[in-house]
């Protein structure tokens, strides 16, 4: 018997190994099963608990029990599909075949997310120093209000006090012009991302992209069967002025706050051009604002939703970096006549967002918890940002050269020798270290830049040395 079922009671293992044997074919259609009695006897239980096997293996049609002749196994076992009955042995199983839009998505890889937090991993926040007691205490105020009812589904579009939260929060420090009814809250922006792909266009029209771009965007537009057309960026973001000789397009896809990975700011006469574009074109601006939070130069700039009176911008944020990525919960702004399309695309994917956790988000956010939070991570992602900096000049010189963003949680580092990057993002990983090659962000058949993506949020100065020595000895190795 299978020793993982150890912990199964004695005929239900029993039970399982008989009925192995016979989706094996080691027992065929009418073969006569031993006396219950016999089978006791030899495996030394009760004659009961082999009953019991027999019982509900007749029970499911394995076998057939006949008065006066026994046990056999059933007729039915003749057009059972035996496993691997049908390939010879030593050869390899044929590939699925899978849908258009699964192939590519399988193709793609998917999005590799960074589970554990070592250093370099981009996006990652740090968690150890979360207020882990107040969210607690405010987790137990919500099931003390809501009790059982919290338990049950939440509407597809989030929870009204949640989305409440979400619309004030974003007026107050992001410029949107928002309220409850236009706000849809998601499970990750990926999942915003894929939506806005699947509602918005049609298989093979195209999509503008920032070159280089998130990952995770382009990956859920080619998933879609979209033509990701790519843009040039420069030091003030996307040159927008290229998508007016565009034939085609009907969406532009934006990190204005921080471009990805560059962590350039889109200017504001980029902004405006974008706005007037999708008005012109009847086009869709999706804005990912992922991690505007974190600003170390002042406030950042209002985000394009908010300067745009025409209802052509979907804005998407997330908490998975300001707080946990654990949380699961992003957002939607959407305008008006996108709500009910979204939220009924929404309920095709998986459903609504677990109450308790929206509603304990909602309590933090309103009771200033959220802007607490941020404001102090603030402080000491910047304090991480000018440490990674630092040491990669003291420790890689002439060798990797940091380009220091204004926010966010990540740095672009650029070669200034000739090193293979995908062999040291593979080294790096060997010794321990999470990074992401600069060049796997550009479009195919376009100019790039060889270097790393290093996150520094989720390490302190002592750790993120001790991760810089160790890709130093790396390249060193490399280089030798």
């Amino acid at each position: 018997m299978n020793p993982a079922q150890r912990a199964l009671p004695l005929h239900v293992r029993i039970q399982r190994a008989i009925r192995q044997l016979v989706l094996d074919g080691a027992l065929d259609a009418g073969r006569a099963l031993p006396a219950s009695r016999a089978l006791a006897v030899s495996l030394g239980v009760s004659r009961d608990t082999v009953e019991a096997a027999y019982g509900q293996l007749h029970a499911e049609g394995f076998i057939e029990r006949r008065v006066g002749s026994g046990s056999f196994v059933a007729e039915r076992a003749r057009w059972l599909d035996r496993h691997d009955s049908t390939r010879p042995r030593g050869t390899a199983p044929q590939p699925p075949r899978l849908s258009q839009r699964g192939n590519a998505m399988y193709r793609n890889g998917g999005v590799r997310d960074f589970l554990a937090p070592r250093a370099f991993a981009p996006g990652v926040p740090e968690t150890r120093t979360f207020p882990l007691p107040i969210w607690e205490r405010l987790q137990r105020q919500v099931l003390r209000q809501w009790g059982s009812a919290a338990l049950l589904h939440s509407p597809p579009q989030g929870m009204e006090a949640l989305r409440r939260a979400i619309a004030d929060y974003v007026n107050l420090e992001r410029g949107a012009h928002a309220s409850p009814e236009r706000v849809l809250v998601v499970t990750s922006s990926q999942q915003a991302l894929t939506l806005c792909a699947s509602v918005l266009l049609d298989p093979g029209e195209q999509i503008f992209i920032e070159n280089p771009v998130y990952h995770g965007a382009r990956k859920a537009f080619d998933a879609a069967g979209l033509r990701c057309v790519p843009v040039a960026v420069d030091t003030e973001g996307m040159r927008v002025d290229q998508l007016d000789d565009a034939i085609a397009g009907r969406a532009v896809f934006l990190t204005p706050s921080h471009q990805f990975p560059s962590g350039t700011t889109l200017s504001l006469d980029r902004r405006l051009h974008a706005i007037e574009w999708a008005r012109s074109r009847q086009a869709w601006i999706i804005e990912d604002d992922y991690d505007s939070e974190f600003h170390y130069a002042g406030k950042p700039m209002a985000c394009v939703q908010g300067l745009d009176p025409h209802h052509r911008t979907i804005y998407i944020g997330t908490f998975t970096k300001s707080l946990f990525p654990g949380l699961r919960i992003a957002f939607m702004v959407l305008p008006p006549a996108l709500v009910a399309p979204m939220t009924t695309a929404r309920t095709l994917l998986d459903g609504h967002s677990a109450p308790i956790p929206q509603l304990t988000l909602a309590r933090f956010m309103e009771g200033g918890h959220f802007g607490a939070h941020v404001r102090a991570m603030r402080v000491i992602y910047n304090q991480r940002r000018d440490a990674l900096a630092q040491l990669l000049r003291r420790h890689l010189p002439g060798v990797l050269e940091p380009r220091v963003p204004d926010g966010g949680m990540q740095m672009p580092c650029l070669f200034l020798q000739a090193i293979d990057e995908a062999r040291a993002v593979d080294a790096a990983r060997r010794a321990g270290i999470d990074l992401l090659g600069l060049s796997t962000l550009y479009a195919p058949h376009t100019p790039t830049r060889a270097g790393l993506l290093m996150g520094f949020a989720a390490h302190t100065p002592q750790e993120l040395e001790q991760a810089v020595k160790t890709l130093a000895q790396v390249l060193h190795d490399m280089r030798r």
